[in-house]
């Protein structure tokens, strides 16, 4: 997914094409991405069965894996603009409040953005917009040509 030449990937809303590729996390997660720019990116997820815990409650990784999930996808849509990738190198989440069921809706913004790395923050509210998680994830670009777990980066359409 390459921006036209000149846009700028901090108001280009590409949630639409991401929700189109294939991603098992998100997918089997049931994440929706809302809005997806180089400046803000907002998910969202309805709470089921798959992702409680024990005790009946979301589980903590659900969590931080939409903190994870909104910070990458800016993080990535910034980078493409001058051909980079990006992933996540450090991801501190922070519990607030248990939740048993409902949306979640997650926002993530950056707190810097450099041209080799990232710090996005991200907060987690309730379908009462009661604030559950709060997150910051340091992220690294890599060049197109870079590889990755021992492979050429590339995005799974």
């Amino acid at each position: 997914m390459d921006y036209p030449h000149g846009k700028d990937g901090a108001d280009y809303d590409v949630a639409e094409a991401i929700n189109q590729l294939t991603d098992g996390w998100k997918n089997a997660m049931g994440v929706t991405l809302v809005k997806a720019t180089g400046s803000e990116v907002i998910a969202e997820i309805t709470v089921g069965a798959a992702h409680l815990q024990p005790l009946g409650v979301v589980h903590g990784g659900v969590y931080s894996g939409l903190i994870e999930t909104v910070a990458s996808v800016g993080a990535a849509v910034w980078a493409m603009q001058i051909g980079k990738f990006a992933v996540g190198l450090e991801n501190h989440t922070s519990f607030l409040r248990a939740v048993r069921g409902g949306t979640l809706r997650a926002i993530g913004k950056p707190l810097v953005r450099g041209q080799n790395t990232h710090v996005w923050e991200g907060e987690v509210r309730d379908d009462r917009e009661r604030l559950v998680a709060t997150g910051r994830v340091r992220l690294m670009l890599l060049d197109r040509d870079a590889a990755l777990a021992g492979e050429k980066v590339t995005v799974k359409t």
